[in-house]
């Protein structure tokens, strides 16, 4: 009686348990596992070799696949010298800030033959989004697709595709990238430019020695494939285009949207774009180009090559006889380099769903309104440095003309062992400390000021962001990303915003929602988002050149009132630095 009434008693113990993991299991995902080894794998692109830093020796690096729901579990093991973290781009990390993975902002980097395991949940996502190294300039080599599917048995919201296929754009160097920018942070100028950009890891047809390095995509007539593109290049927003053919847009950054048809788009670092391709009724013995080239709006040198695919039809060799033919190449026409009216008339006509199933939860209401500017500046060398710019100064990159200076240590730590003090502070100015015609004619002094400076705000608060260009050495557009949220993209536009006019159009009902948006070369955007996430969530210019002079700051989001809405401790294995 006494060991049935234990063995009771021990068994409701262990219910009690494991019954919430029961629970959970119900509802829950599957738990993914990968391993990422960190290492240094030659290889030839353009007619040279260099060694390059790989994910488990492949380029791009591998696929992470999982469903909305699952956890995913990534131990990185670093065997190369440089510093690494990895970075799951557009994942919202919620409550699990610890592996979003920018180096001294959550994290210390992973230094050689150390290893860091990066644990979170997939929450409410599915889409397209991709992982990069978070580190320096290595995101050069160090990324891949991360592909999230509906839950099992959830359709997508428009036809289901025949077949899937990721299309990643990165940008190659013959040189080592480490060292052009090390190299250009020691002298103030700018790094040099790209060599190519490739697709899927391949330069394509139109660059000397190349041709055997093409991205090749064979389709079925009368068939539709979902494309998903991911831009992972450096420094260059693209445009993009398949000859004779149009596309329908139907996702960006994992987030379903109202389909429109296209036939060429714009896609700037950072970003996603899933694409519905409907194959022609019949084979074709023409090959058709899948290209990509820049959309530079900027006063620097850039890369103005063109990458390309080939998008070629199967058929039976007896519906056409091609002995004697030789099958003829058709390129796509795509807008000239510095299009600003396209880029714009493009992000303009992206609208979230706003379905019965996939609302669109914009804050209707706004606690806290902040406005950034965003552009270039000068700042002032040290004595025993040689700098390229007058008086012995160096381009710069600022917002709110503060230029961020990396921490030594890891905000996110500081903030949650509340050691900020000589880490960072919490003055980064809401508005410009000065004001001026942002779009116009700059001013004089144009050195801006430098600082670990953050935001903190509230959990739950609502906030209002608008994201001002400015003229200073240039107006040019700027891909800003924020990490640990999505946001909408409520309104945008040419010139200087109107804080009296501008927000009567705001669109409160079904504005695209994403992660990263391009600020309009001489314009403005503005965007909402709910800081539900506790945490220190990195903003930057998703242009590696300028995060590199410091058009980049720091959210801080308090711990909220309920257990739900507190930052757990970090994993015992976090980084040191």
């Amino acid at each position: 009686m006494g060991s049935g009434f234990v063995r009771v008693m021990l068994f409701a113990f262990c219910a009690f348990w494991a019954l919430p993991e029961l629970v959970f299991a119900k509802h829950a995902g599957t738990t993914r596992h990968y391993k990422f080894d960190i290492k240094l794998q030659t290889v030839t692109r353009l007619c040279q070799t260099k060694s390059i830093v790989t994910v488990n020796g492949q380029f791009p690096g591998p696929r992470i696949i999982a469903r909305e729901g699952d956890r995913v579990i990534i131990k990185v093991v670093n065997h190369v010298q440089n510093n690494i973290t990895i970075h799951w781009h557009g994942i919202r990390q919620l409550r699990s800030g610890w592996a979003d993975g920018p180096a001294y902002i959550t994290q210390c980097p992973i230094q050689t033959g150390q290893s860091y395991v990066y644990n979170f949940t997939i929450t409410g996502q599915r889409g397209t989004l991709f992982w990069h190294a978070h580190i320096s300039w290595l995101r050069t080599t160090l990324y891949g697709p991360l592909v999230i599917l509906p839950k099992q048995g959830v359709p997508y919201p428009f036809p289901q595709p025949f077949r899937e296929v990721p299309i990643i754009f990165g940008e190659w160097w013959k040189a080592d990238t480490e060292t052009i920018i090390n190299q250009a942070m020691q002298t103030g100028g700018a790094p040099n430019v790209s060599d190519a950009y490739t697709i899927n890891g391949l330069p394509g047809p139109l660059y000397n020695c190349s041709a055997k390095d093409t991205f090749r995509l064979k389709v079925k007539p009368g068939k539709t494939y979902l494309l998903r593109l991911i831009n992972a290049a450096l420094n260059d927003e693209l445009f993009f285009s398949i000859a004779n053919h149009t596309v329908t847009v139907v996702e960006v950054d994992a987030v379903y949207v109202k389909p429109f048809k296209t036939n060429t788009l714009v896609i700037t670092p950072g970003q996603t774009t899933n694409i519905l391709l409907k194959t022609k009724s019949h084979s074709h013995n023409a090959t058709f180009l899948m290209a990509a080239r820049s959309y530079a709006t900027g006063p620097a040198a850039f890369d103005n090559s063109t990458t390309a695919g080939i998008l070629e039809y199967e058929h039976k060799s007896s519906v056409l006889n091609t002995k004697n033919r030789k099958p003829s190449v058709l390129k796509p026409a795509l807008p000239m380099f510095n299009d600003t009216i396209f880029a714009m008339k493009f992000s303009k006509k992206l609208r979230s769903l706003a379905s019965n199933k996939f609302p669109a939860k914009v804050p209707q209401t706004v606690n806290r309104r902040f406005f950034f500017t965003v552009g270039l500046g000068l700042i002032q060398c040290s004595r025993n440095q040689a700098c390229s710019g007058p008086n012995n100064t160096m381009v710069a990159a600022a917002i709110n003309n503060v230029s961020f200076v990396q921490p030594s240590t890891a905000l996110l730590q500081a903030h949650f062992f509340g050691k900020s003090k000589g880490v960072y502070t919490t003055d980064f100015p809401a508005n410009p400390l000065f004001k001026f015609n942002y779009t116009g004619t700059p001013p004089s002094n144009i050195l801006v000021n430098s600082g670990t400076k953050v935001v903190v705000l509230p959990f739950n608060t609502r906030v209002e962001l608008v994201l001002q260009d400015t003229s200073i050495i240039g107006a040019e557009s700027h891909p800003l990303h924020l990490h640990g949220f999505n946001f909408h993209v409520v309104g945008q536009g040419f010139g200087n915003f109107d804080p009296k006019k501008d927000p009567a159009n705001f669109n409160l009902v079904d504005p695209i929602e994403r992660n990263t948006v391009g600020v309009p070369s001489g314009g403005w955007v503005a965007i909402r988002f709910l800081a539900d996430n506790p945490g220190v969530w990195f903003m930057h210019c998703h242009l590696e050149v300028h995060t590199s002079w410091g058009l980049k700051m720091a959210w801080v989001v308090t711990d909220g009132t309920r257990p739900n809405q507190k930052l757990p401790p970090p994993p015992s294995d976090l980084p040191k630095c």
